[in-house]
């Protein structure tokens, strides 16, 4: 598929970067419209995550994922979320887990790189994810013991983040204050303050 790329700017020297559409449009959302997800682009969400790079090739993610299909998988999802991110994730079409492996399965030595790794496939699925016109959501606030009884997570694994996906729906779902977040206008910081030549400029 044809990616084509968009221009920003930043304040080094008036610079103009070229990225691609998936990376600058991407959004974390939280009015998600009640409009099931199509299966194949579930399956592209999770093929774009396998391919992640990872230490060793060890691929540590793994997903437990349910669509309101599915109602009770997705309500067992749904109750391992805190209660101010279930005010808006219970218009998401998609909820996941993240789950990182702790260790190394060659040696079973403990793999300090599990997150780091699974963070960098969740990126990719969340890019490819906008490319399709859905939108993710990753949330902290959720409860990773629950997550592990509830949903059979077995040892050596850590739930390590809550994931909402669907399509953008209607802002005025949302209560006041979170159509305030929803409309507010997006901001980086500066190439200067994430990236030093050398050693770190302090």
């Amino acid at each position: 598929m044809l990616i084509y790329g968009v221009t920003c700017k930043f304040n080094i020297m008036n610079s103009r970067i070229n990225i691609i559409d998936p990376i600058r449009e991407r959004k974390s959302i939280r009015a998600f419209a009640d409009k099931p997800i199509e299966e194949k682009k579930i399956q592209q969400l999770f093929e774009a995550a396998r391919w992640a790079a990872s230490c060793f090739n060890e691929q540590p993610w793994r997903f437990i994922y349910a669509t309101k299909e599915n109602e009770t998988a997705y309500s067992d999802i749904f109750s391992t979320i805190n209660e101010f991110n279930q005010s808006w994730a219970k218009n998401a079409s998609l909820l996941m887990i993240a789950i990182a492996k702790k260790s190394f399965s060659m040696n079973d030595k403990p793999n300090k790189h599990a997150w780091y790794d699974t963070g960098a496939a969740v990126a990719n699925l969340s890019i490819q994810a906008t490319n399709l016109g859905l939108y993710v959501h990753q949330m902290a606030g959720f409860f990773p013991d629950k997550a592990k009884e509830i949903l059979n997570i077995p040892e050596g694994y850590e739930a390590i983040a809550a994931i909402a996906v669907g399509y953008q729906g209607d802002a005025s779902i949302l209560s006041e204050n979170l159509q305030a977040k929803e409309s507010a206008t997006r901001s980086r910081k500066a190439i200067s303050e994430i990236a030093f030549e050398g050693k770190w400029d302090a």
